[in-house]
């Protein structure tokens, strides 16, 4: 099920979604827009964001599940100012979200296997766009050590490993009849340029 007026935003950490949600932002008629961000600002996507500075271990099936409990949350839940995705896409306003069920697809079976986070996503609608910023992990990782925190997937090996799922996971969907459309963008191009693709694809939208 393809949920209308969802746009997407997917990639490593530092391929620079964060950016373009500001570019965005700063849009004329940014009050079209619904901007959000998994994890959520609940109390679920609280507790997963203490899991991802290192401040609470827990074995990765426990976090696929918490992911994809903080995920439904984010779509039909109340209990923070960024979730209600669905109600938001259904009375007519751009939802754009910074991560998604492809962040779990790609992070989660990295280390915990495809199985469960598959299981636990498959009911999820798909967007109805979804951007894929693209970009070699030695880049990408170079831009989040400039920040000067890091969280504990933000390491070079785990993100290698990690892209290269990412592009499986996107593969795979671009595979199917799903009605998502699929736009893969080098996030290593410059910010300006990347805008401008994400602005002209928006235009396109009936």
């Amino acid at each position: 099920m393809i949920l209308k007026n969802f746009i997407v935003f997917e990639g490593i950490d530092g391929a620079g979604t964060s950016t373009q949600i500001n570019m965005l932002k700063k849009r004329p008629d940014a009050d079209r827009f619904f901007f959000t961000t998994e994890p959520t600002d609940s109390e679920t996507g609280k507790f997963l964001r203490k899991m991802l500075k290192g401040d609470v271990e827990l074995d990765p099936r426990t976090s696929a599940f918490l992911f994809a409990a903080d995920r439904n949350e984010h779509l039909y839940g109340k209990g923070g100012s960024n979730c209600g995705v669905v109600a938001q896409a259904e009375s007519g306003k751009i939802v754009v979200s910074d991560r998604y069920l492809f962040s779990s697809l790609t992070y989660q079976s990295v280390t915990c296997g495809d199985e469960l986070p598959r299981r636990l996503n498959e009911s999820f609608p798909l967007p109805e766009i979804l951007f894929f910023f693209d970009i070699n992990p030695e880049i990408s990782l170079k831009r989040v050590l400039g920040r000067g925190e890091t969280e504990i997937y933000e390491k070079l090996d785990f993100q290698k490993a990690t892209a290269g799922r990412y592009r499986a996971v996107i593969s795979e969907y671009e595979k199917m009849n799903t009605g998502m459309k699929i736009i893969r963008l080098d996030a290593s191009k410059p910010i300006e340029e990347i805008s401008c693709i994400i602005n002209e694809e928006l235009a396109k939208r009936k």
